[in-house]
Parts: C-alpha cells; structure tokens; sequence
C-alpha cells in the first residue's frame, strides 16, 4: 500500500482514540471509541469456540471497523441518534473507504455494507456483542454516571440483537442479572 494512503488512512483511525463515547470506564473516565472497538474483538476472540459454524476472522474484521464512522461523525448514544445521524455516518463511511483505492476500499466499502445490513450470521453476532459490550461496560462504571433512562434501557438494551443467538441471549440474562444487582445496591 502507497504509504502516503497509509498513514492518511491510520490517522484517521486515530481519531477513534480521541473520540469518546457515552459510556464510562471503571476508573471513572470516558471511554474512547477505539477501547471500545479492542474490547469488542477481545469478547469475539472469547467467544470463538461457541460459534464454530461461523468466520470468525470476518467476525473480528467487522468488529474492528463497525465503528469506524465514528472517527467522523464522534459518538451518538443509541437512545439520542436520529435518521439524520445515521444519514450522516453513511456518507462518512463513503468517505473513508473512498480514502483506500481499488481491493482495499471495495472491501472496506463491503464490511461497511455487511453490517449496514446485518444479513449475514456474522454482522449478527457483532451487532450482538456491541449491545452486550456496552451494557458489560455500565455495569462496570460507577452507577452515579447512569442517566436516569439508562436504568430502564440497562435491562432493555439489546433484547432484539441477542434473541435468537442463543448463547447471546443467555449472556444477556447474566448482564440483566449484573445489571439489577448493581441497581439494588445504589438503593441501599
């Protein structure tokens, strides 16, 4: 690759650490769209012996630019994004694999497209984790960073993404179980 559209490429990638999410660490900090992403692909390389009928190489090549756009666009928590929003990061997913010529930009344009569409078991699955990732890492932040509509959504969250992925669902009833206990405390 022409090292010019490499670097242009990883900087941009860059941003992913630079851009937090709404999410909160178990230091007490935000936590950044890229330590999110390495986290998810942590959870995939986990989780690879309970999927045996799947890719998981393209598991973990769709975790590791299922937000990409974000490099772009930041974080929008999922309870605040509109159809613009995701209008938005469409053109900006364009936009970054338009930055990568020939094989590499048509495949990236093809992860981009994959999860987009969720069609196929492996976006599924990534689709999954990210839900469950999300509500792992509020359970594992201080409660008091908690919106008032998270308490509701922490039990509610991912329901749909994880249903029919048995193994997911049955992570999620954990998460759920985590998730009430941590409630419980904060009104004691």
């Amino acid at each position: 690759m022409d090292e010019k559209i490499l670097l242009s490429f990883l900087h941009l990638a860059e941003k992913l650490k630079c851009n937090t999410r709404h999410s909160w660490t178990s230091s007490g900090r935000h936590e950044s769209v890229a330590e999110h992403t390495y986290r998810l692909l942590v959870f995939a390389w986990l989780v690879r012996d309970e999927f045996p009928e799947l890719d998981m190489g393209r598991v973990m090549e769709l975790a590791l630019f299922h937000d990409m756009g974000e490099a772009v666009t930041g974080d929008i928590p999922a309870f605040e994004k509109t159809g613009e929003d995701e209008r938005t990061e469409e053109e900006a997913l364009e936009q970054i694999a338009s930055l990568l010529p020939g094989k590499p930009g048509e495949a990236l344009r093809g992860i981009f497209r994959e999860m987009a569409q969720k069609t196929t078991p492996e976006a599924r699955l990534v689709n999954a984790m990210d839900k469950l990732e999300a509500l792992i890492q509020h359970n594992e932040a201080d409660i008091s960073t908690w919106l008032p509509l998270e308490y509701e959504l922490q039990l509610t969250y991912g329901e749909r993404e994880t249903r029919d992925i048995p193994y997911m669902a049955a992570l999620r009833e954990r998460v759920n179980r985590d998730s009430v206990e941590k409630i419980k405390k904060e009104d004691h």
